[in-house]
């Protein structure tokens, strides 16, 4: 069974193109259009990974994270954003998080930080 990432961001067609880049890379690659919209689905045991944005309406990646945690489901995650914030990189990170990459972020890099975070 290929390892499973949830992309979770409210942009379209990062979702999208994030999701057919990670599949044609021989991930299980699964698409949300928002936090809640994954927190419903309640795929956690089946997630490797999680790709979420940080800014999106209603719950952040940042909330998510935390939300995560505090159910017992600290799943590793990777944090993209188009709006980078020092302080906000420096949280997620002390939090956990295997990346933090700044919209448009670089192949190579993205599948640095996978690699990273599926490998703990």
């Amino acid at each position: 069974m290929a390892t499973k990432i949830s992309i979770i961001d409210d942009d379209r067609a990062v979702r999208e193109a994030t999701k057919d880049l990670l599949r044609s890379l021989g991930y299980a690659a699964e698409a949300f259009d928002s936090a809640e919209t994954f927190i419903a689905k309640g795929d956690f045991a089946e997630t490797s990974c999680i790709l979420a944005d940080i800014q999106m309406p209603g719950m952040d990646g940042v909330a998510l994270q935390a939300f995560l945690v505090e159910c017992g489901h600290a799943l590793p995650m990777i944090f993209i954003t188009a709006f980078p914030d020092e302080g906000v990189k420096q949280r997620v990170l002390a939090s956990g998080a295997y990346g933090y990459l700044v919209k448009p972020f670089d192949e190579s890099r993205l599948l640095d930080c996978i690699n990273n975070a599926i490998a703990h």
